[in-house]
């Protein structure tokens, strides 16, 4: 297979894998900010059942939950599964996996700002709202872009993960072709694609690294 055919092949999965990745943190960064308050919540049954979401999704394989997910509404409620069904399935898999390993990070971020601050702001007359989104927030994200970084990088690799539910992503299309034409090429060609994906990945964090430094 010619060079430009490959890439043109591995391009339309990659493709694939570019939208897991962004839909996953689009929906699973805000869910794990709610996980983060349930996890701190003073409501006991609110508290455990978010300590228990996050132990479940961190402590089971993420293929196991995408197979949970897709074959759970037939198995539970005799719900026909349509073919269509199978991005949705690994879209709502990855992000109530990754919002359970972002909770933890932002329960991490918050719990680590002074106390002082806090009641700094409501002799000011902040409400609770406007002191975390204004005053807390801000200095969470600076704190926890190290571990969310990390996250995310890895959340690159997961997409391979899609395969289970017969998703074609980019490493899905690498073995196909690898497979076709008994050849490495593929494989190589899926990990540059990878890690050219992670670099820029990278680079951008460190970027919004840069431009929070100002909270020092």
């Amino acid at each position: 297979m010619e060079i430009g055919t490959l890439i043109r092949e591995l391009g339309g999965g990659m493709w694939v894998s570019a939208e897991i990745f962004i839909l996953t943190l689009l929906f699973s960064l805000p869910l794990g900010l709610v996980v983060a308050f349930g996890r701190m919540s003073k409501i006991a049954p609110v508290r455990w059942i978010s300590k228990l979401y996050i132990s479940i999704m961190r402590g089971t394989p993420l293929m196991l939950q995408l197979m949970v997910v897709y074959f759970g509404p037939y198995y539970l409620f005799g719900m026909r599964i349509s073919t269509g069904y199978r991005m949705t399935a690994v879209l709502i898999g990855f992000a109530i996996n990754y919002a359970a390993y972002f909770a933890e990070i932002y329960r991490g971020g918050i719990e680590a700002i002074p106390v002082g601050q806090y009641e700094a702001a409501k002799v000011l007359g902040y409400s609770k709202s406007q002191t975390f989104f204004r005053i807390v927030f801000p200095q969470v994200c600076k704190h926890i872009l190290p571990a969310v970084t990390n996250e995310i990088i890895t959340l690159v690799k997961d997409t391979s993960l899609a395969f289970v539910l017969a998703v074609t992503e980019m490493f899905t299309m690498a073995k196909q072709i690898a497979a076709a034409q008994t050849s490495m090429v593929p494989y190589i060609a899926a990990g540059i694609f990878y890690y050219v994906f992670n670099l820029l990945v990278a680079m951008i964090m460190e970027k919004i690294e840069e431009k929070l430094n100002y909270y020092h």
